[in-house]
C-alpha cells in the first residue's frame, strides 16, 4: 500500500498466471533464509551500531559486518543472490574489503509480497554504512517488481567499495501481481515514488546519526524501473539529491509512447514473423515500426518468450484493468482476435479509462538537478526511440537541457545477463553506469562538464573482457 494512510490492498477475481515465471525484470525471487546477523554488534568498527535508528521504520535489524558487498553477504545472508540474478554479466569482478553496519527493516505498509526474511511486509529497505565513509549516499529502488537486494551486484557492490553509504527500497509493492496494491489503476507505481522520496529522507538521517554529519552529497540511481524512479524524483523532489543517473528508465507519459503502445504490436506481429512464409517480410517491418531495431531480431525470440506477453499483461492489469473483465493480467500468449486479448490493446482506444491512471505517473522532463541518462541501441524490452530518445527530448523542450546529458550505447541491451548468451554481438551496460556515475561525480564536484549526448560507437573488434571493465563516453558524437 502507499505509504501508511492507504487501506488494505485490494485482491481481484483470479489468481496471478504464473506461465513466465523466469522474467527476469518482473517476478520476485525467493527470500533469502540465512539470519539477519548480530545485531548491536560489540566489535570497534560498529561499537554503537544499536543506537542508529531508522527514522519511521515499523522495524529494523542491525547487524555489524566485516563485508558490506556480495563477497561477504551471500555467506553471511545479507542479500538475496536470486534478488539480482540476470542483471549483470557473469565475469563481472565483485569488490570486497567494505566493513560497516547493515540495516535491513520496513516501513508501515499493509502489503504483504515481500517475504524477504519470513517478514511478509511491503516496504522492506536495505541501508549499508560503511566504516570507512566518503561523506556520500546513494538510493536507489529496485528494476520491475524485485525485492530490496536486486541492485546489489550491479550498483550497491561499487559504490560501497568507494565509500558511499547505500540504501535501496522494494517500492512497496513486489512480483508479477504488484497491481493487487492500492485502491484504483496506477496507485502500485505510484507508491513507488513515494516509498523512494521516504527511503531518501530517511537514510539521510540515518546516515547523520552514524557519521554525525549529514551527507555532503545524495545521488539517487537505478535501472528500467528503477531509472524511472531516479526520472520522476529529480523531477518532483530535486531538493533531496544533487544528481542522479538513469539507467534505462521506464517511460510514462499520459500521450505515449509508453510500453502499453509498442508491446501488443509486438505480440501481434512476432508469431507472424516467427512462422515465416510470405507474411513474415511485412511482421518485421512492423516491429522495426513499432521501434524494435533493425539488427535486434535474435533478441526477439527470447523477449517473446520472457518479457514481452507477461509485462505486457500486468502493466496492463495495473493501468487498464477493464480492459478484460473479469479476468485478472488477461490471457498469455493469446492469438490476436481472441475476446480482451493483449496483442490487440489499442490504447488510443482506451485513451479514457487508461489516461487518468498514466497520468498519476506521468514524467515531464522538468528536471531539477543534473541527470546522466544512458540506454542501449539494442533494448528490445523498452526501445531506445520509445523511451531515452523521447525522454530526452521532453528535457529539452521543459527548458532543462543544460541539466542534462542522454548517452545511446551501441550494442547494450536490457539486461546484462543476455550479453553471456551473446557476447560477439552485446556489450554490457554495468561499465557504463559506472563511466556515467564517475562523470556525475566530476560535473558536481568541479563543475565540469559530461561529454556532450551522443551514440557511443561499439568499438570494431573489441574484445568481450575489455568491454566487460570500460566504457567511454567521450566518442562518436550524434
Amino acid at each position: 500500500m502507499r505509504l501508511a494512510s492507504r487501506s488494505p490492498s485490494r485482491i481481484r477475481r483470479r489468481s496471478v498466471p504464473t506461465a513466465l515465471a523466469l522474467a527476469a525484470l518482473l517476478l520476485t525471487p525467493a527470500a533469502a533464509t540465512a539470519a539477519p546477523g548480530n545485531p548491536g554488534g560489540d566489535r570497534g568498527h560498529c561499537a554503537h551500531s544499536a543506537a542508529v535508528r531508522v527514522p519511521g521504520a515499523e522495524l529494523q535489524r542491525s547487524a555489524c559486518l566485516d563485508e558490506l558487498t556480495t563477497a561477504g553477504t551471500v555467506a553471511s545472508g545479507h542479500t538475496d543472490p536470486a534478488d539480482w540474478a540476470g542483471l549483470t554479466p557473469k565475469g563481472l569482478a565483485v569488490p570486497s574489503g567494505v566493513p560497516g553496519i547493515q540495516i535491513d527493516g520496513y516501513f508501515p505498509d499493509t502489503s504483504t509480497t515481500n517475504t524477504n526474511h519470513g517478514w511478509k511486509h511491503d516496504a522492506q529497505f536495505v541501508i549499508r554504512l560503511p566504516d570507512r565513509w566518503n561523506g556520500g549516499l546513494v538510493v536507489a529502488g529496485t528494476p520491475g517488481n524485485r525485492e530490496q537486494y536486486a541492485n546489489d551486484r550491479a550498483i550497491a557492490d561499487w559504490v560501497l567499495s568507494r565509500g558511499y553509504a547505500y540504501a535501496a527500497t522494494d517500492k512497496g509493492n513486489t512480483g508479477p501481481a504488484f497491481y493487487r496494491d492500492g485502491k484504483a489503476p496506477g496507485d502500485a507505481i505510484a507508491e513507488w515514488n513515494d516509498r523512494l522520496t521516504q527511503l531518501t529522507r530517511a537514510a539521510r538521517a540515518t546516515a547523520t546519526q552514524r557519521y554525525h554529519r549529514p551527507p555532503s552529497r545524495t545521488l539517487v540511481t537505478g535501472l528500467s524501473n528503477g531509472g524511472y524512479l531516479v526520472r520522476w524524483q529529480l523531477e518532483n523532489h530535486p531538493e533531496l539529491y544533487d544528481g542522479g543517473v538513469d539507467w534505462e528508465g521506464t517511460l510514462w507519459r499520459s500521450d505515449g509512447p509508453t510500453l502499453l503502445h509498442f508491446l501488443p504490436k509486438a505480440l501481434r506481429h512476432y508469431p507472424v514473423y516467427a512462422a515465416g512464409g510470405g507474411d513474415a517480410r511485412q511482421a518485421r517491418e512492423a516491429l522495426h515500426a513499432a521501434g524494435f531495431p533493425a539488427g535486434s531480431e535474435f533478441l526477439w525470440p527470447y523477449h517473446y518468450q520472457v518479457y514481452w506477453d507477461l509485462t505486457q499483461r500486468v502493466y496492463r492489469e495495473e493501468l487498464d484493468p477493464g480492459f478484460d473483465g473479469t479476468a485478472e493480467a488477461g490471457t498469455p500468449y493469446c492469438p490476436t482476435g481472441t475476446p480482451a486479448c493483449d496483442a490487440d490493446y489499442d490504447y488510443a482506444a482506451r485513451r479514457d479509462r487508461v489516461g487518468p491512471a498514466v497520468e498519476k505517473i506521468a514524467l515531464t522532463g522538468r528536471i531539477g538537478k543534473p541527470l546522466i541518462t544512458f540506454q542501449g541501441t539494442l533494448d528490445v524490452l523498452l526501445p531506445i526511440s520509445q523511451d531515452s530518445d523521447v525522454y530526452a527530448r521532453m528535457v529539452r523542450e521543459a527548458g532543462r537541457g543544460h541539466l542534462f546529458r542522454s548517452y545511446r550505447i551501441e550494442g547494450g541491451t536490457h539486461t546484462d545477463s543476455l550479453v553471456d548468451m551473446f557476447p560477439d554481438r552485446l556489450r554490457p551496460l554495468t561499465p557504463c553506469h559506472r563511466t556515467a556515475f564517475t562523470a556525475l561525480e566530476g560535473w558536481l564536484a568541479t563543475g565540469h562538464r559530461p561529454p556532450s549526448s551522443r551514440t557511443v560507437a561499439l568499438p570494431a573488434g573489441a574484445d568481450p573482457g575489455t568491454l566487460l571493465n570500460t566504457c567511454s563516453l567521450s566518442t562518436s558524437p550524434s
